[in-house]
């Protein structure tokens, strides 16, 4: 079946088209302080894809994101969040699941952190997806929800789940991914808009 045509759970979502997805911007990395995009006002969830995300800092920054509500600038939107993460060792010497309270926030204007300690290592960085959904509502909250894997500077691989709601009910303008410390080295950052 031509892949236009395949209706499936695309994105978690059962039943969207692959024809519903509009791929809107792609940022490539090159030692960025940090990757911004305008968001669109056509969709009523936007999706960003995660692309081997490399830090120029050592030891291992956080991947984080914030938003600008309209008219604002700072980057320094109201967020709840709640933040968890699966791990295990390479060596085996310790696996998991745990809460990360530094990584959540409690009406907080922080930038919100993704994945917790990217390696810097020349092979390592993160990878995954940000969800943002009603981005342009002005009537409700937006809710998002984010999943990241990659390697800390342990040898420890790592998956974080991250979700909770920016607290505005002003339509949201703009993202901007950035490590905690340096640069983003390298990788790929894409936006899609959900129909």
């Amino acid at each position: 079946m031509p892949l236009g045509t395949h209706k499936a759970t695309l994105f978690g979502v059962a039943g969207v088209s692959t024809g519903d997805v509009v791929l809107l911007s792609t940022a490539v990395a090159s030692s960025d302080a940090s990757i911004e995009f305008t968001l669109p006002t056509a969709y009523e969830q936007v999706k960003f894809g995660l692309y081997n995300l490399h830090p120029s800092a050592a030891p291992g920054p956080d991947f984080q994101f914030q938003v600008n509500a309209d008219s604002q600038t700072g980057y320094n939107e109201t967020i709840t969040s709640t933040n968890f993460r699966t791990y295990h060792a390479e060596d085996d010497s310790g696996s998991g699941v745990a809460y990360r309270t530094g990584d959540d926030q409690a009406q907080g204007t922080s930038y919100q952190t993704l994945f917790y300690e990217v390696d810097d290592e020349d092979d390592n960085g993160c990878c995954g997806e940000l969800i943002l959904y009603s981005p342009t509502s002005t009537t409700y909250v937006k809710h998002y929800v984010s999943r990241t894997v990659g390697m800390q500077p342990n040898a420890t691989t790592k998956s974080d789940f991250s979700g909770g709601y920016i607290n505005t009910t002003t339509n949201l303008s703009e993202i901007a991914f950035k490590f905690s410390s340096g640069n983003v080295d390298s990788g790929t950052i894409k936006m899609w808009g959900v129909k």
